[in-house]
């Protein structure tokens, strides 16, 4: 075991979709965006929707889409409990920017039956989808 990598586990209420050794992770966490590496201080954390960026062990990296969840990092094991979680390749980019068209227009009604709240969250989600497509784009 390098002195170098930590161990990650990524899981959703359905499947685990990650689990390895890595050499960092860029997520985003309840304050702002966090970069874990070997040696982490002890952390404990909700996450907030957006992209779980992992370096694997050689360099590899693989890019997850997460709703939300919960982050935990121990000294040599990281665990990742995502409400929803999908790997950036499996994401429908035509689908992401109907559900988001649907979620503006939706936004943009004046009626009084509009839970902006909701509606919000839902933005929230598309657009770090969006995000996650995006920077996957970038990286081929």
């Amino acid at each position: 075991m390098s002195a170098m990598t930590v161990n990650l586990n990524v899981v959703s209420a359905e499947e685990e979709l990650f689990s390895g050794r890595i050499e960092s992770l860029q997520i985003t966490g309840s304050e702002g965006e966090l970069g874990i590496m070997p040696g982490h201080a002890p952390l404990l954390t909700s996450l907030k929707p957006g992209m779980a960026r992992i370096v694997k062990y050689g360099g590899e990296e693989e890019v997850i889409y997460l709703s939300g969840g919960m982050l935990e990092v121990q000294p040599n094991n990281v665990t990742v409990l995502a409400d929803v979680a999908v790997r950036a390749d499996d994401l429908d980019e035509q689908a992401v920017l109907e559900a988001k068209q649907r979620a503006e227009e939706h936004m943009n009604a004046h009626g009084g039956d509009v839970d902006f709240a909701e509606v919000a969250a839902e933005l929230a989600r598309v657009t770090a989808q969006l995000r996650v497509i995006q920077a996957t784009k970038k990286k081929v």
